[in-house]
């Protein structure tokens, strides 16, 4: 080979690397701070082994100021995010307003149809999927089996809710700081309020009649907010009122819960045996209900979205098949074990006798996520869409508002019938603003 010629060919490579360089697209992923995201964050060399022209900068944030920031960036196209992590409330809102890029021309390989009709069902406006799940999620209770048999109880596969207030009180142990019960406290529309809206079907209450009057005045909801309390109070760990599923989570996994009621996700941490000192004697059992037909167990999915207006949006793009794909399904199974992969999202995982085998939690968690029906959520019949949550745009305000005031009961600092009587009336002033009601 000559000089000339390789001299050209060194020109050319320097070329090629230029170019390449030119085109490295960088997206900024905006995500919540629990397990299954953080896992994901460790496994990227995986996504930039096939996409070496991207790069993933990660904003990684608490739940209550992720939905904040995100809020306000895709509501002024601020552009701070290419993708971001959205929960199921959001999805339709968005997606019906345009802020959202439509993900129907995912290709073939992706496989949505493979996507749990439930979950799919609230991502999906006009036909058009306008995010895909990350992990899909109900709630039910976690429990210490030896605490429970210390206390000479057994738990029923579908226990009521007086059955949950017996043994909170039977496996209450203060000076050993073990506490009966642990549930969400901290003050916000994703946090207290799912679990107390989720809570309160359960009871018969609502958040609104036919007629979108705020139902706070309810003797159901009275029931529901003084059980709560007493539950708490009486069994529950001391500072409970700050406590989101983070804290809970720290809790169970250090044996200070006898009871933890909340998402199905939550099962392969509190079973991880490296992360969690009671992963040997943890069971399950479906979320509690009143004898009313309806459970006290929610229905989510945290997704990735893309904005509209990026101007990043194939990278966008390849980036949420690969993270929401079942291939990344199985790239978590081969690092971290089948009982660990992202749950709630395809059939298929639910197909798999490997999953089965390694997730004792596996079917509970489906039969959860396919009982809970955001049509109909409580007993008598609403006007809104939405188990854990009403599927307005209002909400998000007024669920962290009435979540602020049950914190506050939770804290001693008001009692039930002050918190119930102030998320009434600025339920009612809000609703009257929006003009629900006049």
């Amino acid at each position: 080979m000559s000089v000339t010629i390789r001299a050209l060919m060194g020109a050319c490579a320097l070329g090629a690397l230029g170019t390449a360089a030119l085109a490295e697209t960088t997206i900024t992923v905006a995500t919540v701070n629990n397990g299954d995201m953080i896992r994901m964050q460790g496994l990227m060399d995986a996504f930039y082994e096939a996409h070496p022209d991207i790069k993933v900068q990660w904003v990684t944030l608490e739940e209550n100021v992720l939905r904040q920031r995100v809020t306000q960036d895709v509501a002024t196209k601020g552009g701070q995010f290419d993708v971001m992590t959205i929960g199921t409330y959001e999805v339709p809102i968005w997606g019906e307003r345009g802020w959202l890029v439509s993900l129907d021309d995912l290709p073939e390989s992706y496989d949505a149809d493979d996507i749990l009709p439930a979950i799919r069902g609230g991502l999906t406006v006009d036909g058009n999927l306008y995010a895909a799940p990350f992990y899909g999620e109900s709630s039910m209770v976690m429990y210490r089996k030896d605490l429970m048999e210390a206390a000479g109880l057994e738990m029923p596969e579908a226990p009521t809710w007086d059955f949950i207030k017996e043994a909170a009180a039977a496996m209450t142990d203060k000076e050993g700081e073990v506490y009966g019960i642990c549930l969400r406290g901290k003050a916000g529309w994703g946090e207290n309020m799912a679990f107390l809206t989720a809570m309160s079907n359960s009871y018969g209450a609502r958040w609104f009649d036919m007629d979108w009057k705020p139902q706070f005045d309810s003797p159901e909801w009275k029931a529901t907010l003084t059980d709560y309390l007493d539950l708490m109070n009486n069994y529950g760990p001391p500072g409970a009122s700050s406590n989101g599923f983070n804290e809970n989570l720290a809790l169970f996994q250090s044996g200070k819960c006898g009871m933890w009621i909340d998402a199905t996700v939550a099962a392969s941490f509190v079973t991880n045996a490296e992360d969690s000192s009671v992963a040997d004697q943890v069971g399950f059992a479906l979320a509690p209900d009143n004898g009313l037909g309806k459970r006290g167990n929610w229905l989510w999915a945290w997704n990735l979205g893309i904005p509209a207006g990026t101007q990043k949006e194939d990278a966008a793009k390849a980036f949420v098949e690969w993270a929401t794909s079942k291939e990344y399904l199985a790239l978590v199974a081969e690092k971290e074990g089948w009982a660990n992969v992202p749950p709630g999202t395809r059939t298929s995982l639910y197909e798999n006798p490997e999953y089965l085998e390694a997730a004792p939690f596996a079917e509970m968690t489906l039969e959860s996520i396919n009982a809970a029906d955001p049509q109909n959520p409580t007993v008598d019949e609403v006007p809104y869409v939405g188990v854990q949550f009403v599927a307005i745009p209002e909400f998000q305000g007024l669920g962290t508002a009435v979540g602020q005031q049950f914190s506050a009961a939770l804290a001693g600092q008001v009692t039930a019938e002050q918190a119930l009587q102030s998320a009434q009336m600025l339920t009612e002033r809000e609703m009257m603003k929006a003009g629900y009601i006049k």
